[in-house]
């Protein structure tokens, strides 16, 4: 029954009350775009950039690993191969001042830490953990670009919240104020579903069957002043919508799709409310863990970005710099803290609350007999006490689990490394 999200509705009071108006939460934004380092508001980046602080940026994601990582095939990764890595950031070839030109996605995309296809792990064991990868990218996101690889095949980009390499072929660059006010049209459809498609389209191949990840926004025109056939299709029966791509000489332009009605789709943002803020987090129950957003799938962080992005809320990319960003109401715990002191504040927690552990994050889906419960993507995680011995289980995927039973090493629970909560409002 915990496996249901009417289970949990049927628990949570003021389950249809909103928790934050549109805007309030344009300020929520705002006010994350003003005071989070790691958070930027692309209508705001400048359009030159020093060529060093460009360097500095690369840097700061392509940089050698500090413990020792494999190859697939069991070969260590070499000084010779991180010389590779470093030729093809081209740092050689910044110009100074750099000219940030503006990108839109294309189609959903790896974000590396070095512009390279290659896959490395720190263990022979952990091959669902590319240290390479870093996030991803998703059709309709706007980048800024900031730098070429030195093989002609990578860009180095900034998004609203991440800056890592993308292959340039999924990127499709054009005029600044045109793509600004296309991420920014009044008129949109949200992505509500974990994943939707586009309607299949025989002549236009980019935007057939293209899958669109829950929170992706997307400008749509109104079926009754648009064509009646869209590429062969009636558009009155679906959402009619733009999405980015390449003309015939590689410039930007923009293409009609249609999302079927049937389709998991909400035309603007979704109520900030307790009822769908478990419907949300529960449509990705049971999908695989995917690192950085590896395996067509999403981690713990992202798994709570894609959730929030549907309320018209945006949140920094990781784990980590979720916790220390001011957006929200943040309760810290430290070392000094009993686990009753901890339980006290958790049974004051709400549905959609966030919890941070090291390197981890969950979303708080309420209680049971006092039991706080969680619903959170997590790989390895899953030490089962049986006769007083643990033994190490596979979860691998989002999960719902009890905080304090579900442990991430023999010696701690979720619940004992919890260092903070945050509520946002």
């Amino acid at each position: 029954m915990h496996l249901t999200v009417d289970f949990w509705i049927d628990k949570t009071r003021q389950v249809d009350e909103p928790l934050a108006e549109l805007k309030d939460i344009a300020r929520i934004v705002s006010d994350a775009f003003s005071n989070d380092p790691n958070m930027v508001d692309l209508a705001d980046f400048p359009d030159t950039l020093p060529g060093a602080d460009v360097a500095a940026l690369i840097r700061a994601i392509s940089k050698p690993y500090s413990q020792e990582l494999f190859y697939r095939d069991g070969g260590t990764v070499g000084v010779a191969d991180y010389d590779r890595y470093t030729q093809n950031l081209n740092l050689a070839g910044l110009p100074d001042p750099v000219n940030v030109r503006f990108g839109l996605v294309m189609r959903r995309s790896d974000m590396r830490t070095w512009p390279t296809k290659d896959v490395v792990f720190k263990t022979q064991e952990t091959f669902d953990l590319d240290r390479f990868q870093e996030n991803g990218l998703f059709p309709a996101d706007v980048v800024a670009v900031l730098h070429e690889s030195t093989d002609g095949q990578w860009y180095f980009v900034r998004s609203y919240n991440y800056a890592a390499w993308v292959l340039k072929e999924r990127i499709v660059i054009g005029d600044r104020q045109r793509i600004l006010e296309y991420r920014d049209a009044d008129n949109f459809l949200i992505v509500a579903g974990g994943k939707v498609t586009t309607n299949f389209n025989p002549k236009v191949a980019a935007i057939s069957e293209l899958q669109l990840d829950m929170g992706v926004r997307l400008p749509l025109l109104d079926a009754d002043t648009i064509e009646r056939s869209i590429d062969g299709q009636n558009p009155k029966s679906s959402y009619p919508v733009l999405l980015p791509a390449q003309g015939e000489h590689g410039e930007l332009e923009f293409r009609t799709a249609l999302i079927a009605r049937n389709q998991d789709v909400r035309v603007g943002y979704m109520p900030y409310t307790r009822r769908n803020i478990l419907h949300q987090a529960f449509k990705f129950l049971g999908e695989r863990y995917g690192w950085g957003h590896s395996y067509n799938a999403r981690d713990c962080s992202g798994l709570v970005m894609e959730v929030y992005k549907t309320f018209g809320i945006l949140l920094p990319r990781n784990s980590a710099q979720q916790s220390k960003s001011p957006i929200g109401d943040n309760t810290y715990f430290g070392a000094s803290d009993s686990a009753d002191e901890k339980l006290k504040i958790l049974a004051s927690c709400d549905v959609g609350d966030l919890l941070y552990c090291p390197g981890h994050v969950m979303l708080y889906i309420g209680s049971v007999d006092g039991e706080p419960y969680v619903i959170h993507s997590l790989f390895g995680a899953g030490w089962s006490e049986k006769d007083g011995v643990f033994e190490e289980g596979v979860l691998n995927g989002v999960s719902v689990t009890p905080l304090r039973q579900i442990y991430m090493s023999p010696d701690a629970t979720y619940f004992d490394q919890l260092f903070s909560i945050k509520q946002i409002r």
